[in-house]
């Protein structure tokens, strides 16, 4: 044997296979999978136990050494035949067309969500009507349960006037001046603030949005101020009648959402240049497209 021979390789998988009828790629490995799991264990041995940290070296050892093997000195490979001709998949095909590039909020491209609301008028209108309904029903619980309109009145001021909510029912059932502008200003203030929260979630619920805000959030909203009362005012809520707090709930849902959604749509300024929502009139800018588009109005137009 010739000093000058060169070493042989070893015998590789595939190696006297013709090139068209496959191709040779590196060999798959389970070693990195094994390596993970043994550090793993090492640095969950930190905050356990130390064995576990030994016994995680061990395996990262092991499967390091394993990887190792594996590409030195020769790194293996493995021979992945081709697959035939009708299991290919189709050639990619080339096309002279062009692809159109939508803008945001061009065919409902990227928009984000409510594409349009309510006026915040229509929110006030809304919430003053709901309001009216839910006063309304109150009253009337007072003069069937307890012979008097003002018993509500002061029981709603009692969140407040804390102490409203110690007082006889005697008390209650007699008008208090201060009580009566307590609760006006409150609960107006309220409803106003949750009828424009209506003109802007209305357009996101789906068909029927006023029924799903006279029943659905009257009712959360009842469950809500249940399961917290309790812990902030618990004399208040030992003489709230629940079921009739559900139903003012349900007639302020349901005026407030059937007038708020009567109201036309307003298109939010998402998709307009800042220029246009800026309010600023330069030299430049495209060309005002007719409002209604989902697109800004001309100058002045607003």
């Amino acid at each position: 044997m010739s000093l000058d021979a060169e070493p042989s390789k070893p015998e590789q998988h595939g190696a006297g296979a013709h090139p068209d009828e496959g191709v040779e790629m590196p060999a798959s490995s389970f070693w990195p999978m094994v390596m993970a799991f043994g550090v793993t264990l090492m640095l969950g041995g930190l905050v356990t136990h130390y064995a576990v940290s030994i016994a995680g070296f061990l395996i990262a050892f092991r499967a390091a050494y394993g990887w190792w093997r594996q590409v030195i000195p020769h790194e293996e490979h493995e021979f992945v035949p081709h697959r035939h001709p009708y299991e290919r998949a189709d050639p990619v095909r080339v096309s002279i067309r062009s692809v159109a590039n939508l803008k945001a909020g061009e065919s409902r491209h990227r928009v984000r969500i409510p594409e349009e609301i309510h006026p915040y008028s229509a929110g006030v209108k809304g919430g003053l009507a709901g309001g009216l309904a839910m006063a309304i029903l109150a009253c009337l619980y007072g003069q069937i349960a307890h012979g008097s309109i003002w018993y509500p009145i002061n029981l709603l001021a009692a969140g407040v006037m804390p102490e409203l909510s110690r007082a006889s029912d005697v008390a209650l059932n007699q008008f208090n001046a201060k009580a009566l502008m307590a609760a006006t200003v409150g609960h107006g203030c309220i409803s106003i603030l949750v009828g424009m929260l209506y003109a802007v979630t209305l357009p996101m619920f789906p068909k029927r949005a006023p029924l799903w805000a006279g029943i659905l959030a009257p009712v959360f909203w009842s469950g809500l101020v249940a399961a917290s009362l309790e812990l902030i005012n618990p004399l208040l809520n030992q003489r709230i009648n629940w079921p009739w707090f559900v139903v003012c709930q349900l007639g302020f849902g349901l005026v407030g959402g059937f007038v708020i959604a009567r109201t036309h749509h307003i298109e939010t300024m998402q998709n307009w240049p800042f220029a246009y929502r800026a309010g600023v009139e330069s030299m430049g800018l495209p060309p005002p497209i007719k409002p209604n588009d989902g697109q800004p109005p001309p100058h002045g137009d607003r």
